[in-house]
């Protein structure tokens, strides 16, 4: 029974534009119990409550709005009313006060299908997938059955949820139900399939819609994109356009990340300057998918422009720019990036963290990696497996093994990727042994190995040269199910080179069931260098030549075997043949850590501002070194020249400014940390395993292969690497 209700008629004359909802929410102050009342008996007269409720809801902006609101639904005898009821779940859900409207359904009598759609939209809008599915599967039991507005909702929960098999049986209810003509629901179950990674499902559904929309097309090629078949994504592309069907943003940023996935720069800036012709330029999503394809395809420059040009960047946008940074060799950069961020009192997530440590690893800086640690500890990511994994590998190419085996200790869950991070680490370290025992812990635990697992091992028993234990290890990966890959082979071609057991490396090579490829000649021709092995190492350099025309390391590896066996024609050769293809020797440099700040030295460095006193510290520590008996290994000179020049050369080799650099830059006894881009001599890592022991310090040299920690006279090398 409708209520009477006596209008004032001061208020008579208000003006109905008030209750438009073209007013801006900005500008509305929150409603007064009294307000609300007079408006309410004011209105009641020219509109229905349906619409009244409807005006007020559709211009609420806040929780406190919507209590307002819901206190004279109920005052006023109107919680029932499933028009109402529905249109306050929308808006509830839509202000993202998810909790809110299920308080309002919770509490309405036998809810029919509106309502069960508003919930279950809510939830799959909040990205609450769970309970969207949770729901559909009580709407059905208490006898709802679902429409063709439902089943989209439910769908989107199965994909974002992964939950192949609730999706599967949704597929069915579809044609039990006769909705499989309808294209719109189709497509929600393409995107389920795609999702889930049953990429050839997707395509039978595709292939059976009668009428597809361009959110048909965008649905499959978005699934082979977002699936690893690049190629196949922009075929179907290619057909969709043959039926003249226009592309929109989010078709584009499904074709923009495939040509980044195959890294063809010339097509993705055809579509970018297609995005800009459109006028889409700054769609987020878009934007985002062009700095990706230029940040992946070495542009860095290009893609920071575009991030620069963003006026309001989201944390996807952040993760793509210090990702591509990272990756990219711009680690100073990509650690600013990140400084900037939180600066900003924006959020990181688990992949901002997980780019910045790869950043700080790929540095070398033990104090940016303790700072990234630190800050990892008073972050919500202390327990994150993918972030602890990360800090792991962090600190074993920071040259900290002792940091890396305390976040591994301390991380309570190890999944594979954990002991494996840690396996991989002890062999970066030449730490074979403790790889070994590590190995043996992971079994105890009960977690079967992979294939990283093993290249730790081998690399482990490489630089240590456990030749018998690295073959009966790569002979039990069998036992486990897996199936030996390029980097396992050139792993054993590497033990056993390195061993000196040449003949058998190149017999195990013929005998390969695979095709050898650059990382398995490239291990036979660095054996061939160190054994002095010319035949081998000019056959090896042929296929790599041949594989890999453009690598100066083959080059430079073939021209040091010349050099070291006194074959000076053989030298000019290489160098000539390296000129005809435009190719240049990389230059040595060595990069040590003072107080934050990298010092780069290059051979015969004078451009220090303290090169006169690195210079002066330099003699003093040659006068010290041929006072301890330290003679030079000439043979370590690659240039057909005099004793004097050798010497001279030998000298002036970066490592040892560096070293120099440190010594009048730190306290007594502070370890020195260098980094070289080349392999260390052997002239260097015999002065260097003495300087040591004379100034008493621990020097830690990360080079092109491994580390060296030198500590008393000795390396953790054992001279064997």
């Amino acid at each position: 029974m409708v209520r009477s209700l006596t209008i004032p008629k001061t208020l008579t004359t208000f003006p109905r534009i008030y209750l438009s909802t073209k007013i801006q929410t900005s500008n509305l102050q929150p409603f007064t119990d009294h307000e609300l009342t007079n408006r309410w008996n004011i209105y009641y007269s020219d509109f229905n409550s349906e619409s009244f409720y409807t005006s007020r809801l559709d211009r609420s902006t806040c929780r406190r709005h919507l209590h307002q609101i819901h206190s004279r639904i109920i005052v006023n005898g109107f919680q029932c009313n499933g028009f109402i009821v529905t249109k306050f779940i929308h808006i509830s859900s839509n202000l993202g006060e998810i909790s809110y409207a299920r308080k309002l359904f919770d509490k309405f009598p036998e809810p029919y299908v509106f309502l069960w759609n508003a919930i279950i939209r809510g939830y799959s809008k909040q990205n609450m997938f769970k309970e969207a599915i949770a729901l559909y599967t009580q709407m059905q039991k208490v006898g709802v059955g679902p429409d063709c507005f439902t089943l989209p909702h439910v769908l989107k929960a199965c994909g974002g949820a992964a939950a192949l098999k609730v999706g599967k049986a949704v597929h069915g209810q579809i044609f039990r139900r006769g909705f499989e003509a309808d294209v719109f629901v189709q497509n929600g179950v393409v995107a389920v399939y795609a999702k889930c990674g049953r990429v050839d499902n997707a395509r039978i559904v595709f292939e059976g819609l009668g009428d597809r929309t361009i959110v048909s097309w965008t649905s499959i090629i978005s699934a082979y994109a977002q699936n690893g078949q690049p190629v196949e994504a922009l075929r179907i592309f290619k057909t969709m356009r043959s039926y003249g069907m226009q592309p929109d943003w989010i078709t584009l940023v499904s074709v923009i990340s495939a040509y980044t996935d195959i890294e063809d720069l010339g097509q993705g800036k055809s579509f970018h300057s297609c995005v800009i012709k459109m006028g889409l330029e700054f769609e987020p999503d878009l934007r985002i998918a062009l700095t990706t394809l230029y940040a992946k395809c070495g542009h860095v420059m290009i893609a920071k422009s575009l991030f620069d040009e963003m006026e309001i960047s989201n944390v996807i946008m952040w993760n793509t720019m210090i990702s591509g940074f990272a990756k990219n060799g711009y680690s100073n950069e990509a650690i600013t990036l990140f400084e900037k961020m939180l600066s900003k009192k924006l959020t990181p997530d688990s992949v901002t963290v997980c780019s910045t440590i790869l950043a700080c690893a790929h540095l070398g800086s033990l104090e940016e990696a303790r700072k990234m640690g630190e800050y990892i500890d008073k972050s919500n990511y202390k327990f994150d497996v993918f972030v602890n994994t990360a800090l792991i590998d962090m600190y074993a190419k920071c040259g900290s093994i002792h940091l890396a085996r305390k976040v591994f200790d301390e991380t309570k869950t190890k999944d594979i990727v954990v002991w494996s991070a840690m396996i991989v680490g002890y062999g970066l370290h030449g730490k074979a042994q403790e790889a070994i025992n590590l190995f043996h812990l992971m079994k105890q635990a009960n977690v079967t190995p992979n294939d990283v697992t093993f290249i730790g091992l081998l690399t482990s028993c490489n630089h240590a040269g456990l030749v018998e234990e690295g073959w009966g290890i790569f002979n039990s990966m069998k036992d486990y199910g897996i199936v030996p890959r390029h980097q396992h082979y050139a792993c054993v071609v590497d033990l056993l080179g390195r061993a000196g057991c040449l003949d058998k490396a190149y017999e195990f090579i013929t005998n390969m069931p695979i095709k050898p490829g650059v990382s398995i000649w490239g291990a036979l021709l660095s054996a061939s260098r160190i054994y002095r092995h010319v035949a081998l190492g000019e056959y090896s350099a042929e296929q790599l030549f041949s594989l890999d025309p453009y690598n100066t390391g083959h080059y430079v590896q073939l021209s040091n075997l010349y050099a070291s066996v006194y074959m000076w024609s053989g030298v000019a050769r290489v160098r000539v043949l390296m000129k005809e293809r435009g190719l240049s020797k990389d230059m040595g440099c060595s990069m040590i850590e003072i107080e934050g700040k990298l010092h780069v030295f290059r051979m015969g460095d004078r451009s220090h501002p303290r090169s006169d006193e690195i210079f002066e510290e330099h003699k003093r520590l040659d006068r010290r070194l041929k006072e301890a008996g330290f003679v030079a290994d000439m043979e370590s000179v690659l240039h057909d020249l005099s004793y004097e020049d050798m010497e001279e050369s030998l000298w002036n080799h970066s490592e040892r400014l560096a070293i120099a650099y440190g010594i009048i830059s730190t306290p007594f006894g502070t370890t020195l940390r260098i980094t070289k881009n080349l392999r260390a001599c052997v002239n260097c890592h015999a002065a260097i395993k003495l300087i040591s022991r004379l100034e008493k310090r621990e020097i830690v040299v990360r080079d092109a292969n491994r580390f060296h920690h030198f500590k008393d006279g000795e390396c953790s090398c054992g001279d064997y690497w």
